[in-house]
């Protein structure tokens, strides 16, 4: 356990490093007063720019924050060696052991009502995450005129350390819900992010310039927000036998990353270029270069950053849609794990 803590512990710091697109990756381009790049797009450049990657990249520029996000995976390796899998199902109430349901590993998964909506929630909620850890620093360089080094720490605050707290109180929530009703896992997780779209939206909403408001109201926004992880990846353990369990989450991770991870950033950037050309096409600029759309960048990360809560309010509805096929799932696998032979351990 400690080993597995120490790995995530490493992972975590990883995050805090995340890549954000700084605006601009260019070697080719100089950076302007204001941190913009001329000659680049939101769809195609990546920096580090959280913690320590905010003031190494203003310092010694991005390539050396990528080497100093890469530490923590090292560790991240030899944390991995000294971790000892334990015996599979034998900790359960019924101890199985490595049985599971006769049929295809993955039909079975699949047949799982609750496992399509908690796939469905996985590609949402990853959608946003890796939107947010792209253009989160961006934004405030752009809209809100930070210094890249200040825009690495306010990222580091509000997205990366804030969700300490809504990691460990959302699990502590979750575990005192499921023992009053099977479904109380993912009625805190939608009551959570149903909580983070609205505080997303009002830091969306504060003017340029107002750092601190919109810092709070993100904070806030993101710190709830981590309780999805307390909340589903738990629920994924309540209704998959545990011989099931690192299939299921395959697949689980297979879209939360495929279909979430790879195009939040792809569409929110997408997005952003087309708010920044209509922004500069209804202030009658008609030849959109590089140059001419830059003054009007920030107004369409902007515009586009608005996808994340309301993307947030429809991840919501498929946790609460969750919640009403999981008492079934729950009586299911506990009803196989009473009639299957007893496991003893080695």
């Amino acid at each position: 356990m400690r080993a597995l803590l120490l790995a995530r512990g490493a992972a975590f710091g990883g995050t805090l490093l995340a890549f954000s697109p700084s605006c601009g990756g260019d070697d080719s381009s100089e950076p302007a007063a204001d941190g913009s790049v001329d000659g680049t797009s939101d769809t195609n450049d990546a920096a580090p720019l959280d913690a320590d990657g905010g003031p190494v990249a203003q310092a010694w520029g991005w390539r050396t924050a990528f080497f100093v996000a890469g530490l923590p995976g090292l560790v991240c390796v030899l944390a991995v060696l000294w971790m000892d899998e334990p015996p599979r199902g034998t900790t359960e109430e019924h101890a199985v052991g490595d049985r599971r349901r006769a049929g295809s590993p993955y039909a079975l998964v699949l047949s799982i009502p609750t496992m399509w909506w908690l796939i469905a929630s996985g590609a949402l909620h990853n959608f946003n995450m890796y939107a947010i850890a792209q253009f989160l620093s961006p934004f405030l360089i752009r809209f809100h005129h930070t210094s890249v080094r200040n825009a690495g720490l306010l990222s580091t605050a509000v997205y990366g350390l804030s969700g300490v707290v809504g990691l460990l109180l959302g699990g502590v929530l979750a575990d005192a819900a499921y023992k009053r009703r099977s479904d109380g896992r993912l009625l805190v997780g939608a009551t959570a992010i149903a909580i983070t779209a609205p505080f997303l939206f009002m830091a969306l909403g504060r003017p340029a310039g107002d750092v601190v408001r919109f810092a709070v109201l993100m904070g806030i926004g993101c710190g709830v927000m981590y309780a999805y992880y307390s909340t589903v990846y738990s629920t994924i353990q309540d209704i998959i036998e545990p011989s099931l369990r690192g299939t299921a989450m395959a697949l689980y991770f297979c879209a939360m990353y495929v279909f979430g991870a790879s195009a939040g950033p792809v569409g929110t950037g997408l997005a952003s270029d087309y708010f920044t050309t209509r922004a500069a096409t209804a202030a009658g600029i008609l030849e959109h270069t590089p140059k001419a759309l830059e003054p009007f960048r920030a107004a369409g990360l902007h515009s586009a950053m608005y996808l994340i809560p309301a993307l947030f309010a429809l991840l919501a509805i498929v946790l609460f849609a969750a919640s009403r096929t999981v008492k079934a799932d729950v009586q299911r696998l506990q009803a196989w794990m009473r009639g299957a032979p007893a496991s003893v351990a080695p």
